[in-house]
């Protein structure tokens, strides 16, 4: 069994990426299993995504040490879910910062050299401008759909992530979601 943490603050996309996930599974023949655990969400704050997958998983659920990736939108909350990271996981991560409201109102400041500190622990750790090639791509927005392209190519069926994305972005933002995945694949 395999699991892939996704972990974000409210509005990025996480769901969004956990159902491309999901479905990339399932037509891989895999029993998949994904679980949503909200914080605030709505105001900005960590949203986390569990999605297992294998030929039978009983629970959604991903224990600390027990996650294979971890997909980050943004470094600090990359770094919130390190302890879910099993030894020798990898995790690929926006360069984004987000402040949160305790970093806004002064009362803490916002890590430094985040993805420094992770990479010290000994983490295999790929950090990506996804919302600058989200932009790129035509919509900042499509932030999750890079970091899924860049994921995408750590798997053998890479190439097959491209139709869950198709399939499940909205018409409307279809050739934007497929040139943000192709830009996050292609990122080294």
């Amino acid at each position: 069994m395999k699991s892939i943490l996704i972990c974000g603050v409210g509005g990025q996309g996480t769901l969004l990426a956990s159902r491309v996930l999901g479905d990339v599974f399932l037509n891989e023949g895999f029993d998949v299993k994904v679980s949503e655990i909200h914080g605030m969400s709505q105001r900005g704050g960590s949203v986390t995504t569990y999605v297992k997958y294998g030929e039978k998983v009983y629970s959604p659920l991903i224990d600390k040490g027990e996650a294979d990736y971890i997909l980050a939108f943004e470094i600090s909350e990359a770094a919130r879910a390190l302890p879910y990271l099993k030894k020798g996981g990898k995790i690929i991560s926006a360069d984004s910062e987000i402040p949160s409201m305790p970093v806004i109102t002064g009362a803490v400041e916002y890590p430094a050299d985040l993805p420094k500190q992770i990479r010290d622990l000994g983490v295999e750790l790929t950090v990506i401008p996804a919302l600058e090639l989200a932009k790129k791509a035509g919509n900042p927005k499509a932030l999750n759909t890079v970091l899924i392209g860049a994921l995408s190519t750590l798997f053998e069926n890479g190439a097959k992530w491209l139709d869950a994305v198709v399939k499940i972005v909205p018409p409307k933002v279809k050739d934007v979601n497929i040139k943000a995945f192709e830009f996050g694949a292609e990122y080294k």
